[in-house]
C-alpha cells in the first residue's frame, strides 16, 4: 500500500505506487481522466486536450500554489495518461485484474529531496481514490491523514529524501503535534492550515491531496 522510491539510470528518481482497486476499469480510467472526478484526489487540475502532445495547464484548488504548465506526453484510453507535470513525469497505467483494476501510480522526480513529501502527498491522493470510487464517505477526510503519512516516508526514504518540505519539525515534535491533534471544528481548521502551510507544495511538486466538489463517481454518471 505504501509507496517506494526507485533510482534510475539517468541518476533520476522515482516513487512507484500500486493499487488494486475492486472497480471496472472503465470506472477507474474515468476517474483518472474526467475533471469532474479528478477533482477528488487529484492534486491539480489538468486543463486541455486529452491527447499527446497537448499543452497542459494545472491549477491548486483554493490557489494553494500558483498555476503551472505541463504537457501531455501519453494518452491510450481506459489504460494509460502520462504528463509533465511542471519538472516532473507523472504517469498513471491501468490494467485488468481478476479482483478489479490494477493501478500503477509513476512520478519521476526533479528532485530527491522532495521524494518523502510527495510520496505522503500521492499516498493521500490515492487514499482519496478509493474513497471516491467506493462511493463511502468523504475523499476529504485522507487529507487528515497527510502529517502521520509523512512520517513513515520520511523514515522510509531516509533523510535525503527529505529536504524540501516539513523536515525542520523534527520527527518526535511532529508525533506529539498528531497526537494532540484537536477535536472540535475550528482548532482542526487552524491544526490542519499549519500542516498545510508547512506542507504545501511549490508549483513544481505534489501537495497533500486537494480535494474538490464533486459529485461521487457512480456507475450511473
Amino acid at each position: 500500500m505504501h509507496g517506494d522510491l526507485e533510482r534510475l539510470d539517468a541518476g533520476r528518481w522515482r516513487l512507484r505506487f500500486t493499487r488494486v482497486l475492486p472497480h471496472p476499469q472503465e470506472k477507474v480510467w474515468r476517474a483518472v481522466t474526467e475533471p469532474e472526478h479528478l477533482a477528488h484526489w487529484f492534486p491539480t487540475t489538468i486543463e486541455g486536450e486529452r491527447r499527446p502532445g497537448a499543452p497542459l495547464r494545472f491549477s491548486f484548488p483554493g490557489g494553494q500554489a500558483p498555476p503551472f504548465e505541463g504537457e501531455m506526453l501519453a494518452f491510450e484510453p481506459r489504460s494509460l495518461i502520462e504528463l509533465r507535470w511542471g519538472p516532473d513525469i507523472v504517469r498513471i497505467e491501468l490494467r485488468p485484474v481478476d479482483q478489479g483494476t490494477e493501478l500503477t501510480l509513476l512520478d519521476t522526480l526533479w528532485e530527491r529531496g522532495k521524494a518523502a513529501r510527495d510520496g505522503a502527498g500521492w499516498h493521500t491522493c490515492l487514499d482519496a481514490l478509493q474513497t471516491s470510487l467506493d462511493g463511502e464517505g468523504s475523499p476529504r477526510d485522507q487529507m487528515e491523514a497527510w502529517g502521520e503519512v509523512h512520517l513513515h516516508y520520511v523514515e522510509a526514504f531516509g533523510p535525503e529524501a527529505a529536504t524540501i518540505g516539513p523536515r525542520r519539525m523534527g520527527l518526535s515534535e511532529r508525533r506529539s503535534l498528531i497526537a494532540r491533534r484537536p477535536r472540535d471544528r475550528v482548532a482542526w481548521l487552524r491544526w490542519r492550515a499549519r500542516w498545510l502551510v508547512v506542507a504545501a507544495c511549490s508549483a513544481t511538486g505534489a501537495a497533500p491531496c486537494g480535494v474538490g466538489v464533486a459529485g461521487p463517481l457512480d456507475g450511473s454518471s
